[in-house]
C-alpha cells in the first residue's frame, strides 16, 4: 500500500489517540479488584508497576496490557488507512501524550511505556520487541522498573535506526517524552534512593 497524505483523517486519528491515551486503565482496574488508588499509594504513579506494588501480577498484567492496547490501536489503525510513516508516529504520540497528560484526569498522568510499548509493537515490532528483551533484562538483574524503562527507551533510537530506520524519528521523540516523564526517577537514581519493585 502506497503511503497517503489525509489531513482529515489524521486529525481525527490524532484526537482519538490522545482521548484513547487519556484513559488511565490502572484506575479502573484498582477498582475492580478493590484495591488503593495507585494515584495515592507507591510512586503516586497510576501505572503496571505501582498496581503491581498494590496488588500483585494478575492486575498488574491487566494494566499493562490496557494501557498497551491504547497505543497500539490508533497507530495500527493510522498503519492500516496507509498513512505516512511520519503521520503514524505522531498518531502514536498522541496517544503516549494522552498518558502523560490526560484530559479525563486534570492533565495528571503517568510515564506512558505501556502506550509506547502498544504503539511500537503496532509501527515497529521488531524494534520494540528486542527494547522488550533489553527491559526485561535490566529488570531482572536490578529489579528497579524506573531503570529498565528509562534503558530500554534510551535504546530504541539505536535499535530502530540499525533494525526499522524508517521510524527513528519515532523513537527518537519517545525517548525524550519518556525521560522527561522519567527526570525524578533519574535524580533519585543518581542519589541511589530509587525504589524496586
Amino acid at each position: 500500500m502506497m503511503p497517503v497524505s489525509d489531513p482529515v483523517m489524521t486529525v481525527l486519528l490524532c484526537l482519538a489517540a490522545y482521548l484513547a491515551g487519556s484513559v488511565l486503565f490502572a484506575i479502573p482496574v484498582s477498582r475492580l479488584w478493590r484495591l488503593p488508588d495507585p494515584r495515592a499509594q507507591g510512586s503516586g504513579n497510576p501505572g503496571a508497576t505501582n498496581v503491581y506494588r498494590t496488588g500483585g501480577w494478575l492486575p498488574a498484567l491487566a494494566t499493562l496490557a490496557l494501557d498497551a492496547a491504547k497505543g497500539w490501536l490508533p497507530a495500527w489503525l493510522a498503519y492500516s488507512a496507509g498513512l505516512s510513516v511520519l503521520a503514524q508516529a505522531i498518531i502514536a504520540l498522541c496517544a503516549v501524550t494522552g498518558h502523560m497528560i490526560p484530559v479525563f484526569y486534570r492533565f495528571k498522568g503517568g510515564k506512558g511505556v505501556a502506550t509506547a510499548l502498544g504503539a511500537g509493537l503496532a509501527l515497529a515490532p521488531v524494534t520494540t520487541l528486542v527494547m522488550a528483551i533489553l527491559w526485561l533484562l535490566v529488570l531482572w538483574r536490578w529489579r528497579i522498573s524506573a531503570l529498565a524503562s528509562v534503558t530500554a527507551i534510551l535504546s530504541g533510537p539505536l535499535i530502530s535506526a540499525i533494525l526499522e530506520p524508517d521510524t527513528l524519528p519515532m523513537f527518537g521523540l519517545l525517548a525524550i517524552l519518556v525521560v522527561v516523564r522519567h527526570r525524578n526517577n533519574l535524580i533519585r537514581l543518581a542519589q541511589g534512593r530509587e525504589t524496586g519493585l
